[in-house]
């Protein structure tokens, strides 16, 4: 009996092992005939690509194909940009079965997703985006409980989405640019990160979207409606069958509250005639009350006349009878003599309205100072608290934070004053139009070094004033004439708490138990971190409903890190080394617990300037086994962006942190401050 065991064991281990080569064959010609519809019969595909049957998929490496390290078996097809031509059929490439990425983006394919999408169980991305599928959407598409992200864009698909609100874990829809019609299509808009149907023919109401996406992402569809896109839906029509007792009834009501009413008036009428006065009352009332308008009419006439020298996009609004003495003049050399007459008079150019103000651009009357005045409305500080922050600030400069030169405060409304800065905004250099402007990757890491730096600086001098910026963003960095990044609108702005984070539970649950301040100065660095993030990326923080700091999570959980730089950076010799260390700095930025994110003197010392230098080398080679005395070391490293030359000095006591005194010299101001107080041997 054993020995009949023993001759049986090799059989069984042949047995499984062709059945497992049978499988594997079996899925190589459906991958190979994927790829032969793909590319058109394409003669030089087989031996530059791979993807024929004398080679494997996974040992072999074709293009495009990656395998599990483990079981060797297909995970991910990625062909994009290769000009294939021909058709798609899905049905080959889901007999890989552990197939779980999917991706043919900016090809000309044509065809269409047929059922057999279905039978694709592990797949997690599907991206056909720019390609000319047409067709309807299969309903198979329900069974791909594991897909994450859904790209369509681009393509030529009719037809209504099918209902896949049983997709769970769904976190991408990209289906702009087709021709699909019927509703919006029902999914979980709270899990969600990014959602596009612009450019279709949907209609019918537009659906709670929980505040995470804009109108962008429904535009184009001339049948939607809704408060999102601003047309109102036409009314439920009302039921047909309605019972005639009810209507009689509805009729006794709305007439015994017509009597009521009638009742109300006449007595309010009576008591009011009553109470008329006499007629040498009247007369003196008359008398003082033209008085009254005289006095009115002669103030009127007086400011007509000043309001004709003012510019038709002047700033008028103003209560010009209590500010022409509650204009406060600081100390910058460019606020002398500056009247707030001279601001009514000058002409106003509007640069842009938010949801916390308006800005304009002002010139002055002899026509050379030019100047940025910030208008706030429904700020919740009271005046005096905004004096104090005003000039605390004011005490506090440095030479990387826009200072102001003069501000207005009022019950209604304030005014700050800025110099105004000609280069515009690090948003505008990213996100904008501004042809000739180069903005490569050295630029880009002197931006985040010189902000990160000024902002420890800020957090470190006004901490315990409990100032911190509060409205930290892109738009908020501004150049000056010799492209020096400043920070601007420093302290202008009191920290909300939905402000702080992107949605995240946790951060809100943190914050209902911190202190104010101390999530203030986590908001800054929060907004920091989505900076860095705007650097690496190159994409705005919100657009096409794609919420940045989202979507990068989302990216790096997935292990697609590199898919996140900018590919400009990567073109032109960014180190992918660099690329992630800052990716690093700026995701501990932006954790969703604010007690886990660093402070600034924390993120700060890790930033690289365009060497790639974690601060002064030379200052501590400099130092060397010196201790408690002063070292003065002349830094021949000269500012990336402006030529400014940097000179340190440094008291050195191993038992204290290393305080460096930084000397920033410009044409402007000799400024000099303390920087890091906590770099320790």
């Amino acid at each position: 009996m054993n020995r009949v065991s023993v001759r049986i064991l090799p059989v069984l281990i042949f047995l499984l092992f062709h059945v497992s080569k049978s499988e594997d064959e079996e899925v190589k010609r459906s991958l190979v005939g994927f790829m032969d519809k793909l590319a058109a019969g394409n003669v030089g595909r087989d031996q530059s690509w791979g993807w024929n049957m004398s080679s494997d998929p996974c040992n072999d490496k074709w293009i495009g194909v990656s395998c599990d390290t483990l079981s060797k078996s297909v995970k991910k097809v990625v062909l994009d940009e290769l000009n294939l031509t021909g058709v798609l059929d899905i049905g080959f490439a889901c007999k890989a079965s552990s197939l779980s990425v999917l991706s043919l983006h900016s090809n000309n394919v044509v065809g269409s997703i047929s059922e057999e999408i279905g039978n694709c169980k592990h797949l997690t991305h599907l991206y056909v985006s720019g390609n000319q599928i047409s067709g309807h959407l299969p309903e198979s598409l329900k069974q791909l409980s594991n897909l994450k992200r859904f790209d369509i864009s681009t393509n030529n698909f009719t037809g209504e989405v099918p209902d896949i609100s049983q997709i769970s874990g769904l976190i991408t829809f990209f289906a702009q640019n087709n021709q699909l019609t019927g509703e919006v299509p029902n999914l979980d808009f709270s899990h969600l990160l990014q959602f596009n149907i612009s450019n279709n023919n949907f209609s019918g109401p537009i659906p709670d979207v929980k505040g995470r996406f804009s109108a962008d992402s429904f535009s184009g569809n001339p049948g939607l409606c809704g408060e999102l896109v601003s047309k109102p839906c036409p009314p439920t029509p009302p039921s047909k069958r309605k019972s005639n007792h009810s209507s009689i009834k509805r009729f006794f009501i709305y007439s015994g509250y017509a009597v009521l009413g009638l009742i109300v008036v006449l007595f309010v009428a009576f008591k009011l005639v009553s109470k008329m006065k006499p007629k040498d009352d009247k007369e003196a009332v008359e008398t003082n009350t033209s008085r009254r308008s005289y006095k009115t009419s002669t103030t009127t006439s007086n400011e007509s006349k000043i309001a004709e020298n003012k510019s038709e996009y002047s700033i008028s609004s103003v209560e010009s009878g209590v500010a022409l003495s509650s204009l406060v003049v600081l100390t910058s050399p460019t606020g002398q003599g500056l009247r707030f007459e001279d601001l009514l008079r000058a002409p106003a150019e509007l640069l842009g309205k938010g949801k916390h103000g308006s800005l304009y651009k002002v010139m002055l009357d002899n026509g050379v100072t030019t100047l940025a005045v910030k208008r706030i409305k429904d700020w919740s500080v009271d005046s005096e608290e905004f004096k104090r922050r005003m000039k605390r600030l004011d005490q506090t400069r440095h030479p990387s934070v826009l200072p102001s030169v003069a501000f207005y405060c009022s019950q209604q409304e304030k005014l700050l004053v800025y110099e105004y800065q000609p280069n515009g905004s690090l948003f505008r250099l990213l996100h904008g139009s501004q042809s000739g402007q180069a903005f490569g990757w050295e630029s880009r890491l002197n931006v985040a070094a010189i902000v990160g730096e000024a902002l420890a600086f800020m957090h470190e001098e006004l901490g315990e004033d409990g100032i911190a910026h509060g409205n930290l963003k892109s738009t908020n960095i501004l150049f000056n004439q010799n492209m020096d990044p400043c920070i601007s609108e420093y302290g202008l702005m009191v920290f909300q708490t939905q402000d702080l984070s992107f949605d995240f539970q946790s951060s809100k649950d943190a914050l209902d138990h911190a202190a104010p301040t101390y999530g203030s100065f986590k908001a800054d660095i929060y907004g920091f971190g989505v900076i860095l993030l705007e650097l690496l990326t190159g994409k705005p923080v919100h657009t096409n409903g794609i919420d940045l700091a989202r979507w990068v999570h989302s990216v790096v959980t997935e292990e697609w890190t590199v898919e996140v730089f900018d590919k400009a950076l990567i073109s032109q010799g960014a180190s992918e080394e660099r690329l992630l260390n800052l990716l690093q700095i700026a995701l501990k930025c932006i954790n969703p617990n604010p007690y886990e994110r660093p402070n600034m003197n924390q993120v700060a010392i890790k930033l690289p300037d365009s060497s790639g230098v974690f601060y002064k080398k030379s200052l501590l080679n400099a130092i060397g086994s010196t201790i408690g005395e002063v070292v003065k070391v002349d830094d021949n490293t000269k500012n990336g962006m402006s030529g400014r030359s940097t000179h340190m000095e440094a008291i050195v006591d191993l038992s204290k942190p290393l305080i460096l005194r930084v000397c920033i010299e410009n044409a402007l101001q000799r400024v000099e401050y303390r920087a890091l107080p906590t770099i320790y041997f």
